[in-house]
């Protein structure tokens, strides 16, 4: 699970590895190396797990879900307790007109990515896009709304 959280004047993203509990990298390099070497591991089992790039803006997140293959009717969006998470199912398409498959490279099967969102978001106007092959989604900041603040001692 990815989580967005606020830190000081800067936005940092850690990954929880929910099989073996919860990774908190020390660094950015430690971050992008566990990122790749995840994302390579899981690949090699054969699974199918989206990749996504986050971005953010003063008025929000920005998620684009790479779901080459995928129909939308096949994808679903929740959020739960701050949490959301995309699922589906990218299914093996074979045609059946005589050809004899001798490699299959592509990934397919059922995946689920969800992500911790910041306490400032406005659930109620997260949208969703999806347009060739990418599902983008926002998510609005709420305005107004402090997430962390210092109290001045009197």
């Amino acid at each position: 699970m990815l989580n967005l959280k606020k830190g000081g004047n800067m936005n940092t993203i850690t990954k929880n590895n929910l099989q073996s509990g919860t990774f908190i990298p020390r660094t950015y390099s430690d971050l992008l190396d566990s990122f790749f070497r995840d994302s390579f591991l899981e690949n090699r089992n054969g699974k199918f797990s989206p990749t996504t790039d986050i971005a953010e803006d003063e008025k929000g997140y920005y998620l684009a879900i790479a779901l080459p293959g995928v129909n939308k009717e096949e994808v679903k969006i929740e959020l739960n307790e701050g949490i959301l998470s995309i699922s589906g199912e990218k299914k093996f398409q074979k045609e059946e007109n005589g050809k004899k498959y001798h490699a299959v490279e592509s990934y397919f099967g059922v995946f689920k990515r969800s992500f911790k969102l910041p306490e400032n978001v406005n659930a109620e106007a997260i949208e969703a896009e999806y347009k060739d092959g990418v599902l983008n989604i926002t998510v609005p900041k709420q305005e107004g709304k402090v997430v962390k603040s210092t109290i001045q001692i009197k």
